[in-house]
């Protein structure tokens, strides 16, 4: 039942995606920052933690689960070590992402060639 569960909070947050692009004509980056701070949001309140143990990877997946992270590792190390924490907890949780990204589009970079 978990697929299922991840299958549909996934697909909701896709959905949701989709219509601020469709229906309020925003641009994809827009679209990822507003779900990077909604994630944030969610994490704040403490609703984006039920999320994730109710439908797994559906809510790790999408972009939101960055915004969680960005914000649940900056209230950790803050708590433990001030405002310098503040700092070392964003990157902390989110370092592997941030990683990856760049790695994997210097590697699509090399690969292939630009058509403009």
């Amino acid at each position: 039942m978990i697929f299922v569960y991840a299958f549909l909070v996934g697909g909701g947050i896709c959905v949701v995606g989709q219509l601020l692009m469709d229906v309020f004509k925003l641009t994809p980056a827009h679209v990822v920052a507003t779900f990077v701070v909604i994630g944030a949001a969610l994490d704040v309140f403490g609703i984006y933690d039920h999320l994730i143990e109710f439908a797994g990877a559906g809510a790790t997946v999408p972009i939101t689960s960055f915004g969680h992270s960005l914000l649940h590792g900056a209230m950790a190390e803050g708590h433990e070590h001030g405002y310098l924490g503040i700092a070392m907890g964003i990157f902390k949780l989110t370092s592997a992402g941030i990683t990856s990204a760049i790695l994997f589009g210097f590697i699509v970079a090399l690969i292939f060639k630009p058509k403009g």
